[in-house]
């Protein structure tokens, strides 16, 4: 048997149901019905918020529709402080703004002042390193550097506990990095391979007594 076709009161309503969707779209695309009235923005400690806003640039009286979110958040992304940033669209007239600051690791001193460095080696700012960042003690300093980079793999893979006990992060090579505790004692990690498993032996080996502890083979530690 076959289907009825549908009447044409049914196509009628359908295509005016459609017409509404249309023009409504065209409403809240073209005219200030869904403008951007309010920007918030979340998540910043050191950056000023003025030095965001400025780099906005959200158009005024444009739809929250029509607003590019990726061109948007890349403008803040070029901000060295910034790590990511997440722009979304908060209907009626809201653009919510969301930055994840970047967070020294370590720092190393030159002429200009201190430089700090994040946990992906990025070197993003010249000011005084905030209280409990250790200093990196390198030849050639910088996140071009590979020993650099090495010296904040090596930090970056030591537990919590063990990197607030750091006061300085001796690099001499890529496979010879130690780490300076402040309380007088030294580890000599080595290099950068296998640093996860040097981070699992170091905690327990710190409990033993001694000034220097070797974990750079970590399946034959030595103190002394």
């Amino acid at each position: 048997m076959r289907p009825r076709p549908p009447s044409r009161r049914m196509v009628l309503w359908g295509l005016a149901v459609a017409g509404v969707v249309v023009v409504l779209a065209l409403v809240a695309w073209f005219t200030p019905l869904l403008a951007v009235r309010t920007v918030t923005i979340q998540g910043l400690e050191t950056v000023p918020e003025k030095q965001v806003r400025d780099v906005l640039q959200v158009p005024e009286g444009v739809s929250i529709l029509r607003l590019n979110t990726d061109d948007i958040a890349h403008r803040v992304a070029v901000i060295p402080k910034v790590h990511s940033v997440r722009v979304q669209r908060v209907f009626p007239s809201t653009v919510r703004v969301t930055v994840e600051e970047r967070t020294a690791v370590l720092y190393f001193d030159s002429p200009q002042g201190p430089h700090l460095l994040d946990a992906d080696g990025v070197e993003f700012a010249i000011e005084p390193p905030p209280p409990g960042v250790p200093k990196l003690t390198t030849k050639r300093p910088g996140d071009s550097d590979p020993v650099t980079r090495a010296a904040v793999t090596v930090l970056t893979a030591a537990s919590q506990g063990l990197r607030g006990r750091v006061g300085e992060v001796v690099a001499r090579s890529v496979s010879d990095i130690e780490l300076k505790l402040r309380d007088g004692r030294t580890v000599l990690w080595g290099g950068a391979a296998d640093s996860a498993r040097k981070a699992e032996v170091v905690v327990p080996v710190l409990t033993r007594p001694g000034q220097v502890y070797d974990v750079s083979t970590p399946d034959l530690v030595t103190v002394r």
